[in-house]
């Protein structure tokens, strides 16, 4: 599930900013940019993502800014100087000895500037850990109403599907008579009728009726529509557990497609099939 927050602190001459970006993923997929400084808390960082977020792509990236008045950084003066007398020589070499600002060119040599290493100390982290757990609050409200907006779009999609299953009835009884007729008007062509034992017809006849019943199925429908509506209404990481239920619709509404033998009927199957493949989608937005 989407989601973004970003919080800034002061400490000090320090500020840190620590931003969060989540897409939707099925598993947790945590990619981590922060200063040197904070790489040995990392492993606790990436702890505290998994437990908050549970999964999803996640993009942290934590900044750390200085006062440029009050940051510190050594210049290296030997090597600068070593540095300076071999690029002089190299300007006398290749006849720019009347070049002279050096100084521009030296800073940028390596090791030359160098900022001074600090160490982690435990008000620091104090402060991050409590910037990384407002953040983390800011990301799971904007995952939580764009969860209200999932919840109302999926379960208006249930209650069609239980809408339409609703229109299947009218189709029902017509269809059991269109079957009957269709089957003596058979035989009939046939021209069968003295040789045909009627009870033995009407016993088969019922039997076939019997393997076309769909009753069974509207009731197992409803029953998967009717928890799904429960589960999805509940607390705590659902989407798996959503995805299992529309499975069991999807099958039972195959299974109504395959017996109906009426237009209409197939007709409604498809509206049906089409809500849930809706569902489908919006279900990997869900955690």
């Amino acid at each position: 599930m989407t989601g973004y927050g970003k919080v800034e602190s002061e400490l000090g001459n320090k500020k840190i900013i620590v931003e969060i970006k989540t897409l939707n993923s099925k598993l947790l997929d945590l990619n981590v940019r922060m200063p040197a400084v904070y790489r040995p808390k990392e492993l606790e960082i990436r702890n505290l993502m998994s437990e908050k977020l549970e999964r999803g792509k996640i993009e942290l990236t934590i900044n750390l800014e200085q006062n440029g008045d009050e940051a510190s950084f050594t210049i290296n003066k030997d090597l600068a100087k070593k540095y300076y007398q071999e690029v002089k020589t190299l300007a006398d070499e290749i006849d720019q000895a009347a070049f002279s600002n050096y100084l521009p060119i030296i800073l940028k040599m390596p090791e030359v500037m160098k900022a001074d290493k600090e160490d982690l100390n435990d008000e620091e982290w104090e402060v991050l850990e409590s910037v990384l757990n407002t953040t983390i609050m800011q990301v799971n409200e904007f995952r939580n109403q764009e969860g209200a907006n999932l919840q109302r779009d999926i379960s208006a999609r249930i209650q069609a599907i239980l809408d339409l299953m609703q229109l299947v009835e009218p189709y029902e009884s017509v269809r059991i008579e269109q079957i009957k007729s269709r089957i003596q008007k058979n035989l009939e062509g046939l021209q069968l009728e003295a040789n045909i034992d009627q009870n033995r017809f009407e016993q088969e006849l019922i039997y076939y009726l019997e393997k076309i019943d769909i009753t069974e199925e509207k009731v197992r429908l409803k029953q998967h529509c009717d928890y799904f509506l429960e589960t999805i209404a509940g607390e705590g990481s659902l989407g798996k557990k959503l995805g299992f239920i529309a499975q069991e619709i999807g099958r039972e509404i195959n299974t109504l497609g395959s017996k109906a033998n009426e237009v209409n009927i197939q007709k409604i199957v498809i509206q049906m099939k089409d809500e849930l493949e809706k569902i489908k989608e919006q279900l990997f937005n869900i955690l």
